[in-house]
């Protein structure tokens, strides 16, 4: 029997287990892929992430293998609209770090390797969860043999598509978006260097960001949702929206998503605890996703470890519970504001936006303001 089974072997999971174990906390992760994943959607690490991350000792690995964003700019019709420095966002770590999410997830499985090199399980689907008060027990199945594991508590980051959450009965506040959009790693021949670039175009928005190895990723609002192709029809949407030139022949990857915010009513149920994307999925627009999951983990971890040593942490729990559940409904209103942001416009209401970004960013004070927000702090 485990201490506490961790239901998931993304980052979020990874990180939460390495929180876990390096205080010496028995730990299994159950995860259903076989393999790690090859292609990334997740690429941004914001500040107060790799601060938590820290505490695992990843992140000066991750940041001498990332790409630092210190600036965002804005431009529209050729023209620089503002620019925007997160010089001032944190003392320790005062940028965006652009890392794929697969190597995240090899950074984060290695620290893991190293506490356990046995904690970590492939190919083990839930099936069931049974909680007897006392203990959590996981029914699965390992290439067709049914298996069950036990621990004091149970911890499920399985996932926008969690099999937890509804074996749980846990309810969801959801909502659909209209908004999709179409993205695809290409060599960098921008000459933005380490900068994000946000192209506030008429036709909708179109972000490029920097990646290690010198690509850059392209991520083009969709006009409608059946709208989209192959490489080639991207770069010549960003060629016609932008006027720059991408090599579709350079392309590495590809991937259309469309938009929707699930939040759980709630986060614990008994000895078993939602985390990430299991309890909130929120719009990939701004990256929150993924580091909302390693900040649930890591304001989690300190009550699982009381917990384990007999502590009554129901107050806790409950706090935690709130104050989660509301940074999360702050990210998805955040993604909200990113995604009107991009939205095609008319001519006249086009122009109108872009004079206030304009006004906007010339204040340091909303400069500021806004930097923090786009980096969660």
């Amino acid at each position: 029997m485990a201490d506490v089974l961790v239901i998931g072997g993304g980052p979020v999971g990874l990180f939460m287990a390495a929180l876990l174990l390096q205080h010496g906390v028995s730990v299994r992760i159950l995860e259903q892929r076989t393999g790690a994943e090859p292609h990334s959607r997740a690429i941004g690490i914001h500040p107060p992430s790799l601060d938590a991350l820290q505490g695992v000792g990843v992140a000066p690995s991750m940041v001498a293998e990332g790409v630092p964003i210190r600036r965002g700019i804005a431009v529209s019709g050729g023209r620089t609209l503002a620019r925007m420095s997160f010089a001032g966002v944190s003392e320790s770590f005062p940028f965006v770090l652009a890392l794929p999410q697969s190597r995240t997830e090899a950074v984060l499985e290695q620290r893991v390797r190293h506490l356990d090199p046995d904690a970590l399980h492939r190919g083990i689907r839930v099936t069931g969860l049974h909680d007897d008060g006392g203990q959590v027990t996981v029914e699965a199945s390992a290439g067709g043999t049914a298996v069950h594991h036990t621990a004091a508590i149970a911890i499920a980051a399985d996932g926008v598509r969690s099999t937890v959450r509804p074996l749980l009965g846990t309810a969801v506040r959801a909502k659909d978006y209209r908004d999709s959009y179409l993205m695809g790693d290409f060599a960098d021949t921008t000459g933005f260097g380490p900068d994000a670039a946000l192209f506030l175009e008429s036709a909708g928005i179109v972000e490029s960001f920097p990646l290690p190895g010198a690509l850059r990723r392209w991520v083009v609002r969709l006009a409608a949702p059946a709208d989209g192709g192959d490489a080639g029809w991207l770069v010549e949407t960003i060629r016609r929206r932008t006027g720059i030139d991408v090599d579709p022949a350079s392309n590495s990857m590809m991937s259309r998503f469309g938009v929707r915010t699930r939040l759980a009513r709630r986060m614990v149920t008994g000895r078993t605890v939602l985390i990430g994307d299991a309890a909130h999925e929120i719009s990939p627009i701004g990256g929150q996703g993924m580091n909302l999951g390693w900040l649930d983990a890591a304001a989690l971890a300190p009550l699982v470890l009381a917990s384990l040593y007999g502590a009554d942490v129901g107050a806790e729990l409950r706090t935690f519970e709130t104050s989660r559940t509301a940074a999360a409904a702050r990210a998805a209103r955040q993604s909200e504001i990113n995604m009107a942001l991009g939205r095609p416009l008319t001519a006249g209401p086009w122009a109108l936006r872009n004079r206030a970004v304009t006004a906007a960013a010339s204040i340091p004070a909303v400069n500021g303001f806004v930097a923090r927000r786009f980096t969660m702090q």
